[in-house]
């Protein structure tokens, strides 16, 4: 059984927040807890929020052991982008584009066997 959780318009580039759910991606839950706490990255604290609330999810909503979750879906979605001007040389503006992302959690009880496996 599958449990997701949702962080919306998390202010990190989805960028540099992918490359931290490409490392979690079909981890047991416990490795990918500890792998996002010992993280140096900016994405490390809200990825770790948004796994630490779907694994509270499926523990009060579907009594699920978690002990045995497994991260089995992260995605990393564009949100909408800020957009800001900055002052420069003779007059001008330059753009200045301060990017925002969606990242959505879901973990389940046993490993997605359609994908390879890292321990």
């Amino acid at each position: 059984m599958q449990v997701s959780s949702i962080a919306k318009y998390v202010r990190l580039s989805p960028q540099k927040a992918r490359l931290l759910a490409n490392q979690i991606r079909n981890l047991p839950v416990e490795s990918a807890i500890d792998l996002l706490k010992f993280s140096k990255r900016k994405a490390a604290v809200p990825v770790l929020k948004t796994l630490e609330s779907a694994i509270a999810n499926a523990d009060h909503n579907n009594s699920l052991d978690i002990d045995e979750l497994w991260v089995s879906q992260i995605m990393v979605d564009e949100a909408p982008t800020l957009k800001r001007f900055r002052a420069r040389a003779k007059g001008r503006g330059t753009r200045i584009f301060k990017r925002n992302c969606h990242i959505k959690v879901s973990v389940s009880n046993e490993p997605n066997p359609h994908r390879k496996q890292r321990f």
